[in-house]
């Protein structure tokens, strides 16, 4: 995945190239560059390592030019290399390119091109496309790009410029995002809206097999075909500030203290009025739309397929409708058992997720219904589903995803009450129950922070250890899961999650002395069990740092430490219990130096399979 910012208009474009892709780094951050035209000569400045290298090799000679394209890269095809920057141009310096995706076809394309005779400078897929248009061109420059794009093949986002056409750039999207700015005598191109949202409110969001010439009057789209398409305008409901990291050292520190904020604008307008169900517009599901459903398959990735597995006990157990959850990455090449009696929920904060995507049209191919729970207004994957739930958790800019997730469990928990009402699966008063203890979520999130800290302790005592675990049954495995993976994304430090009751079957070899292990005993269904294997781990000489309710007082006679969240429901308690993970992860990152937003060979959203 990578970050793309255009522009044209009537400023210089360097300043805003510049900063559009300090807003976009969170896309990938192995190098960085811009192209500009200066009167009738290309400019292109590029070089590896983060923006701030690119920022220091052009300090005193920045680009000159109305009009422009930056790049931002997570390496796929060729490691991180000056020469592998984009843009990247044709051999006589005529046009230049960014890309974001992949150009499948790239290697028989780049041996015809040799062939001709075109000298190629990188080990990029990307660079095949400019030459390609080089080779296409022949004065039309909106023709030569609508024929390179009935030669490549694969995923992308593409933005040309052309020094004999200084008055215009031409865009195109296939599976990877893009966005149009629409500004007064200016327009901006962007890979996401943080990039343009503090020049401009109003946005044309592009759908695959869409082309746009941008000009700094006007943009016109059509389709791959040329037929002419009038877009709707689409008004960002969120200011600039919202993406910008607010005092906090890191946006990921900024993110898991906007968790309140973002559990209640998840529920806003979802519960009744008289408190007693749950209102999903969106839906419109009755119970014939249900009962004609067998089965729920959710499909996800990351951090968003641990959410997943926390939403099928979710609908189990309040729906017993029974569900299936895969990788979205695993899910096309299975030969999935689906059909028009399964529901496929996917779930990706970005809604550009590549391989759930992919799942996703999958799934619709074999006829299935399907749902989408993301963050993004108008992404890839909410415009492919049937419907959608949003999560409302506004923008997350940091790599490892915090409010994204626990918005998630909110949306998939009333999800799974709207259904429960639907089929009548529950006891009115149980639901009613569950919505008082929802209602008083993000109050309980809000009182996770009150004290963190014994979690700064932890992570300056343990976080030069190479090693952890998370343990915890049922809900608490899932739990554990995303706790691991916050933890390795962003400390590198090596930690596995397992199901407590499966240490004996291997996992207690690992166990030695001194080796942190956190403990989550949160599931009173399950809380004997979990203190059995609680002491099987500190018989090993493990330190043990346990995470429980409030109203627990047993716990702390068996652990070395003990980090307790507001008591509630116990399927409302992993929306709790995940924060203080969040937090140690996030302040063992920082006791090892570690660049917490953009942890290393990651990027925010997976793009490319």
């Amino acid at each position: 995945m990578c970050g793309i910012v255009g522009y044209v208009g009537k400023e210089e474009a360097a300043p805003f190239l510049l900063d559009g892709l300090s807003k976009l780094e969170y896309r990938g951050y192995d190098s960085a560059g811009i192209a500009t035209i200066d009167g009738t000569k290309l400019v292109v400045e590029k070089c590896v390592g983060r923006l701030a290298a690119l920022k220091e090799k052009i300090d005193g000679h920045v680009p000159k030019g109305t009009i422009g394209i930056g790049h931002t890269r997570w390496a796929t095809h060729g490691r991180p290399a000056d020469n592998n920057a984009h843009p990247h141009t044709d051999g006589a310096g005529r046009f230049a390119v960014v890309h974001n995706g992949i150009i499948e076809n790239y290697l028989p394309l780049k041996e015809g091109l040799l062939k001709k005779g075109h000298e190629f400078k990188s080990e990029t897929d990307s660079e095949v496309v400019v030459h390609l248009l080089a080779d296409v061109y022949d004065g039309d420059f909106e023709a030569a790009v609508h024929r390179v794009l009935t030669m490549i093949e694969g995923s992308y986002s593409l933005v040309f410029l052309s020094k004999d056409h200084p008055d215009r750039l031409i865009c195109a999207k296939k599976d990877n995002p893009l966005v149009i700015g629409l500004g007064n005598g200016e327009n901006f191109i962007a890979s996401d809206i943080p990039a343009i949202i503090s020049r401009t409110r109003r946005t044309y969001i592009l759908n695959d097999g869409e082309i746009a010439v941008v000009h700094r009057d006007g943009v016109d789209v059509c389709n791959f075909a040329g037929e002419r398409i009038d877009k709707k305008v689409f008004e960002v409901n969120w200011n600039a500030e919202a993406a910008e990291k607010g005092g906090y050292e890191h946006f990921m520190l900024k993110e898991i203290h906007e968790q309140p904020k973002a559990v209640r604008d998840t529920m806003s307008q979802r519960i009744a009025k008289d408190g007693k169900s749950v209102v999903f517009d969106e839906l419109k599901w009755d119970k014939d739309f249900l009962d004609s459903i067998d089965k729920i398959s959710i499909v996800a990735c990351g951090t968003a397929y641990h959410a997943g597995l926390v939403g099928k006990t979710y609908i189990e157990k309040l729906v017993r409708i029974p569900v299936e959850i895969d990788v979205a990455s695993e899910f096309r090449y299975k030969d999935p058992i689906i059909d028009d009696k399964t529901l496929t929920v996917v779930v990706s904060q970005s809604g550009e997720t590549s391989d759930t995507l992919a799942a996703l049209k999958e799934a619709k191919r074999r006829g299935a219904k399907t749902v989408a729970i993301t963050n993004v207004v108008g992404s890839s994957i909410a415009r492919e589903a049937d419907r959608v739930i949003y999560t409302w958790a506004g923008p997350e800019i940091a790599v490892a995803s915090t409010k994204a997730y626990t918005t998630q469990l909110v949306a998939f928990f009333m999800l799974a009450l709207y259904m429960a009402e639907i089929e009548g699966t529950q006891p009115s008063e149980r639901i009613a129950e569950l919505i008082a203890a929802l209602q008083k979520l993000p109050d309980d999130v809000s009182r996770t922070f009150e004290d963190v800290e014994p979690i700064k302790t932890f992570a300056t005592k343990y976080g030069f250890n190479e090693d952890a675990f998370f343990i915890g049954r049922s809900l608490d495995y899932n739990v554990a899961m995303e706790g691991s993976l916050k933890l390795k994304e962003i400390s590198y430090i090596h930690a596995e999650a397992y199901a407590a009751g499966e240490l004996k079957h291997g996992t207690l070899a690992l166990i030695v002395k001194g080796v942190p292990v956190i403990a989550l005993a949160t599931q009173k269904s399950v809380y004997e069990k979990t203190l059995g294997n609680i002491k099987e781990v500190k018989a090993r000489d493990a330190v043990v740092i346990g995470i429980a309710a409030a109203d627990d007082t047993e716990l702390a006679k068996y652990v070395d430490h003990v980090i307790k969240v507001p008591a509630t429901d116990e399927l409302l308690i992993p929306i709790l219990a995940v924060i203080p993970l969040q937090l140690l992860a996030y302040y063992a990152a920082v006791t090892r130096g570690c660049d917490v937003d953009k942890p290393r060979n990651l990027a925010k959203s997976v793009t490319v399979e």
